[in-house]
């Protein structure tokens, strides 16, 4: 049996989430399936199940999620990997600059 804890935490690697979020930002999930449009998640894209990534909830979509970073420029989400499975939901980040996320 696999423990797995109600909150983890996750490194933010590369420019997807910028401005919001950082390369080198350290975040607390809360591990759920349960978000809304606009919540930060952790998520995992079906057609890439050995990538855990940082993204943007926009709209559900085949049962799962169309998920989109903030970075205009950076099209490393749901545009080129389609849906993806939600893991949790970003509570807030820890570090370097601590504080909840929008």
């Amino acid at each position: 049996m696999k423990l797995q804890l109600p909150v983890f935490a996750v490194l933010v690697r590369g420019p997807s989430m910028a401005p919001t979020l950082r390369s080198g930002d350290a975040l607390v999930v809360r591990r759920t399936r349960h978000v809304r449009e606009g919540d930060i998640v952790v998520a995992i894209f079906r057609s890439r199940p050995g990538l855990l990534v940082v993204k943007r909830a926009v709209r559900q979509e085949n049962q799962g999620w169309f998920v989109r970073g903030d970075n205009e420029f950076v099209t490393d989400d749901s545009r080129a990997y389609g849906v993806a499975d939600v893991i949790g939901r970003v509570l807030f980040r820890y570090w370097p600059r601590p504080g909840r996320l929008r």
